[in-house]
């Protein structure tokens, strides 16, 4: 006999979907509705057949695999642990505690994606709001770098473009929406306006439009590649509008400049607010990548990057982010939590991950798994295990356990292992 599970959060991306209905037949998931398709690829595609901790890639009891495990960090002179941001916040704070017991680098997926907006909100601040004001508010919106048409497949019908709300019965026919990319995207393609800038010239578009917002007047008909004119036409826009957003992705934390671009639309987006309500979101991918920041800056000060190694927290992206420690060899052990670096850092730092012994906590297979020196399998949140993950505007969301498997959470292993290394 089979029974639902409602009001679900999907734990797939920074979106954390909480309307979902999980139909569930003993510890078997048969039916999700209301989840996009890779919100129903976490829940259905899960396997929830209990596996045993591997070291060396030999089955091994628990007790044995945590003992291994704790070896491998006593031993290590400068330890790595990277991942977090597919975990739930509650194995954040173990993640942060282990590193503080063992004098340990701690570094999040944040690192490659969205770290240059944390050192941007560090150097001017963020004006920001919840998503649930965007649905009810907003009657612009401007989508810079990003593609949520493809990265997170309900924005638009949940919390953006075509949400109703409180201010916007009507949804779509209530809203304007901008995006500027350097490519036609599909985002794009539903867009009222596109943008096309040249790569590379997010920084000088921006400041024009920070000059236009003051009354100022840009030198020549073209800036980034984008006509002065439709820029000013934007401006008028958002000077006039009820409450515009923007949302931000990796086609400004990734390209030249970085932070500084986000700190450039931050800056505008705060100057506007002399005209009219304006506020700017982050587009997060992992599901609770944004728990990893809040947890980190909780516990450490420091949104990632931080090193234990002296006994208290320092912070120093490039040189204590993930990729740049496995790429000059500075890292001789690592624990990966629910991410997979093996499969997409750079070749120079994902071998050396290869070549250092590596504990990785993780519910599924992947890269880094199978290079694993001790692999915990352990409970995803949000399927069989419950826990809390923060959604990409700062809310926190409760992660449901629909099915119970009997696997050990990431919480558990790292209380476990905080507790090896002190014998």
């Amino acid at each position: 006999m089979s029974t639902v599970v409602e009001h679900v959060a999907c734990p797939f991306c920074g979106c954390l979907c909480d309307d979902i209905a999980v139909e569930v037949e003993g510890a078997r998931i048969v039916k999700v509705k209301r989840a996009c398709s890779s919100g129903q690829g976490i829940f259905m595609d899960y396997d929830p057949r209990p596996r045993r901790p591997l070291v060396r890639g030999e089955e091994v009891e628990w007790d044995a695999a945590v003992a291994a495990a704790a070896d491998i960090l006593r031993a290590a002179d400068s330890p790595l642990i990277y991942g977090l941001s597919s975990s739930a916040s509650e194995a954040q704070r173990k993640a942060v505690e282990l590193a503080d017991r063992i004098g340990a680098i701690v570094d999040s997926t944040s690192s490659v994606c969205h770290g240059p907006t944390g050192l941007a909100m560090q150097a001017v601040g963020e004006p920001t709001c919840t998503l649930g004001e965007v649905r009810d508010r907003a009657d612009l919106l401007v989508f810079w770098g990003c593609n949520p048409d493809q990265s997170h497949l309900r924005h638009f019908a949940r919390y953006s473009l075509n949400a109703k709300g409180a201010l916007t019965p009507n949804g779509r026919a209530d809203r304007t929406m901008y995006v500027v990319d350097v490519r036609e995207t599909g985002t794009a393609k539903k867009a009222d306006r596109f943008l096309q800038i040249d790569p590379g010239c997010d920084y000088e578009v921006l400041s024009t439009l920070r000059l236009l917002v003051q009354g100022g007047e840009p030198e020549g008909e073209t800036v980034g590649g984008v006509p002065v004119a439709d820029l000013r036409g934007l401006v008028e826009r958002l000077k006039s509008c009820r409450y515009g957003l923007f949302f931000m992705g990796m086609g400004l934390t990734m390209t030249a400049a970085r932070q500084l671009n986000v700190a450039e639309l931050f800056t505008l987006v705060a100057e506007l607010n002399e005209y009219a309500k304006c506020s700017v979101i982050p587009m997060r991918g992992h599901g609770n990548v944004t728990g990893a920041d809040q947890v980190l800056t909780w516990t450490s000060g420091y949104p990632f990057a931080v090193s234990y190694a002296r006994g208290y927290p320092q912070f120093s992206p490039g040189e204590f982010t993930a990729v740049d420690m496995l790429a000059r060899r500075a890292a001789d052990a690592a624990v990966i939590l629910a991410s997979d670096p093996g499969a997409h850092f750079p070749r120079p730092a994902a071998a050396h991950l290869e070549r250092i012994p590596t504990i990785v906590l993780d519910h599924g297979p992947s890269v880094t798994a199978s290079h694993a020196t001790v692999l915990f399998p352990t409970a995803a949140y949000g399927v069989d295990a419950a826990g809390t993950a923060y959604r990409m505007d700062n809310v926190p969301i409760p992660l449901s356990q629909v099915i119970e498997t009997g696997r050990p959470t990431d919480e558990e292993i790292l209380g476990r292992l905080i507790e090896a290394v002190r014998t």
